[in-house]
């Protein structure tokens, strides 16, 4: 389990992450969700102990989380939104790279290579270099090479980011396999399809403070499954129904320039925040 305790900080006067209290469960898929500038990648980094807390703690499994914590911190794998692999390296050579830097024997670096290269999708790739592959390709890299030391939580930050629609597609499938094998996944995207798509549950976060957090599934149902957009004016309005039936009636009386669809995450982030994800 992950525990953020009054977890705050802070650059001079301005406050990134505002005293944010959460707990992640052992292999939960688990959504930080939030506009830029929401604070994400702030609690990221503050999780993978590249930032230090203004105020508040971090614990893994009870223990608490700090730069020393070593045994803390093997639990942790992390990938960032940079692509942070020699240009001039094959696949076989970065992941071999990787399980050097953790003085693992030789022989089980080329065996999980080989595993987690063809868990991927990637084995028939295994000697291009990475200045030759996709986007795609390179995250799905970046996340094998993650595993290599075989981690328990994997921290996420915006990794499906500059992605094309089936490159991200893939990528959800790749993640949701990771956390069928019980490995704890926080993922931190303004994408509201990603996270309604893969997380059990997501906090939504605002200017540092945690606004809501729940399932998707329970967020969208408590503001209303059915939403009916109107313009006027050249305003658009919404409002939410729970019951189909409403929504339809509701849309019989309104203008021409009315429509039904589905509820979304960030309908919900919009009504409790005031603005959009994006």
């Amino acid at each position: 389990m992950i525990e953020l305790r009054d977890l705050t900080k802070q650059f001079g006067d301005f406050t990134a992450v505002d005293h944010l209290d959460l707990k992640i469960e052992t292999g939960e898929f688990f959504g930080l969700l939030g506009p830029n500038g929401a604070g994400k990648t702030t609690t990221i980094s503050m999780m993978s102990t590249v930032l230090l807390p203004t105020a508040g703690e971090i614990l893994i499994d009870g223990h608490r989380l700090d730069r020393k914590a070593t045994a803390q911190k093997r639990k942790l794998s992390v990938i960032t939104q940079e692509y942070s692999m020699r240009q001039d390296m094959n696949m076989e050579e970065v992941m071999e790279y990787q399980g050097r830097l953790y003085r693992m024997p030789l022989k089980v670096i080329r065996e999980k290579t080989s595993e987690l290269l063809e868990f991927a999708g990637l084995a028939e790739y295994r000697r291009r270099t990475v200045r030759h592959l996709s986007g795609g390709m390179k995250r799905k890299l970046m996340i094998c090479r993650a595993l290599m030391i075989e981690p328990e939580i994997l921290l996420l930050d915006e990794p499906t980011a500059g992605m094309d629609a089936l490159s991200r597609r893939q990528m959800w499938n790749l993640l949701r396999k990771v956390n069928d094998r019980n490995m704890t996944i926080v993922l931190t995207t303004h994408y509201i399809e990603e996270a309604q798509a893969l997380c059990s549950r997501v906090a939504l976060i605002n200017r540092g403070k945690l606004q809501k957090l729940d399932s998707p599934a329970a967020l969208i149902d408590e503001l209303g499954p059915f939403a009916v957009d109107e313009t006027a004016d050249d305003q658009l309005s919404t409002s939410y129904f729970h019951r189909r039936d409403e929504a339809i009636e509701y849309l019989s009386r309104a203008g021409e320039r009315a429509s039904l669809r589905a509820t979304t995450l960030e309908d919900v982030f919009v009504v409790v925040a005031g603005r959009k994800i994006g």
